[in-house]
């Protein structure tokens, strides 16, 4: 990394959420570096209004040309969400990945704008006790190696709630009522999930609060009667619901309505942080929990034995690549690669029954079906299959298994 003085950054591009910690970020920044800023918020679905941000950071000194807010709800569902769904990927065997995917893409608009503009430097408001920091840092030096990046909870001494909010005050940032007391946890949104941590989560022997949701009903909740729902599937990726054809994020939208309503999507996690640290975490997927059970589903009757137990000894590898913040690392892309190969034929429908928190597989059809019933019935059928080739087949795979036991007789073991 290139080290540079304070003077030596003209310019640098924020990750700005409009929130109080990347406004003081924003003021802390063109204080410490005596730098231009140019702001950058972006729209992953996250359910706020955008236009705050602008106007705070109008507020703050920010030019209006340096003002950047981009709709990426499109462009995170197809090139990132969709992608990684097509690997089953899910960390640790249960997390869909939702914070950890949306990263490299705000990393990847962050150095587009720094091309764009001239800047010499980004900047971000991860923590640095979070995996946050490694994702957008690993993008920013994969696609901009001689970039500077500035993390100021790794540089500055602000440690505590009160210096935030006295800094604040100081410079005349506004604050809003909730935000002068300790938040009593962090929350995290985009279309994919919502995630939630610290505080009154930190204790993982106690149960999550009800108030911590925010994406879904509870499941005791959910209505009485079952709701079915078909998904359409072509190359892997879901095309259409009940037959309607949709765009890749409004697709998703309509599935996070859907797993709302019926209570789908929970999850208490403690998982181990890339950085060596385990932290429990509450985690509301929806709308991607009945697409993983979906598209598992659609594979199942297409992808035939051997590339779908390749996949599955691949996926742990693939999702803690995602995870640890190499999205744009050769490995990963070698892995999509084959991932994306797999689905060639991975197309068809799913009938799904959403029921108080659980997504049940009732149907699922394809053109492509390497299903034959001919072959599965236990009637004769008119197909290739002969019941005793099965007893060449065992004695052949019990060979070894034999030796081994004419071993242990011979030894008395």
């Amino acid at each position: 990394m290139i080290k540079m003085t304070n003077k030596s950054v003209k310019k640098v591009v924020l990750a700005y959420s409009g929130g109080l910690d990347t406004s003081i970020i924003l003021k802390w920044l063109q204080i410490t570096y005596n730098c231009e800023v140019v702001t950058f918020t972006a729209d992953l679905g996250q359910g706020e209004e955008l236009g705050p941000a602008r106007d705070k950071a109008l507020l703050l000194g920010i030019k209006p040309e340096n003002i950047f807010i981009e709709d990426l709800r499109e462009e995170f569902v197809r090139d990132y969400v969709f992608p990684m769904f097509r690997a089953n990927a899910a960390y640790e065997g249960v997390y869909l990945l939702g914070t950890s995917i949306a990263r490299p893409l705000i990393g990847k608009k962050l150095i587009e704008i720094a091309e764009k503009v001239g800047a010499d430097a980004v900047s971000h408001g991860a923590t640095g006790k979070g995996n946050d920091q490694v994702r957008f840092e690993l993008t920013a030096y994969a696609l901009k190696p001689d970039v500077v990046v500035i993390a100021p909870w790794r540089e500055w001494d602000l440690r505590s709630r009160e210096q935030l909010i006295a800094f604040a005050e100081q410079h005349q940032i506004p604050i809003a009522k909730d935000k002068r007391g300790e938040a009593p946890f962090s929350v995290d949104a985009n279309l994919l999930h919502a995630s939630s941590e610290g505080k009154v989560l930190e204790d993982p022997a106690q149960e999550v609060p009800d108030y911590v949701y925010s994406r879904t009903i509870s499941p005791e909740d959910a209505p009485d009667k079952p709701t079915y729902i078909t998904i359409d599937f072509e190359t892997g990726d879901a095309t259409a619901i009940d037959g309607v054809k949709l765009s890749p994020a409004t697709l998703l939208a309509k599935l996070n309505d859907l797993g709302r309503d019926n209570g789908i999507g929970r999850l208490d996690l403690v998982e181990n942080r890339f950085v060596g640290m385990k932290s429990r975490g509450m985690y509301e997927t929806p709308g991607g929990t009945i697409l993983a059970v979906a598209h598992r589903a659609i594979e199942s009757i297409t992808l035939d034995r051997g590339a779908a137990h390749l996949k599955d000894q691949i996926m742990p590898q693939y999702a803690e690549l995602i995870y640890n913040g190499f999205w744009f690392s050769p490995e990963r892309e070698m892995l999509q690669a084959l991932i994306d190969k797999s689905q060639e034929f991975v197309a068809g429908s799913v009938r799904l029954k959403l029921y108080k928190g659980g997504v049940h597989v009732v149907g699922r059809s394809s053109p492509y079906s390497l299903y034959d019933q001919d072959l599965v019935t236990f009637e004769e059928g008119a197909v290739a299959y002969d019941h005793r080739d099965a007893a060449g087949f065992i004695k052949l795979n019990a060979l070894r298994l034999r030796t081994l036991g004419q071993r242990k007789k011979k030894l008395g073991l």
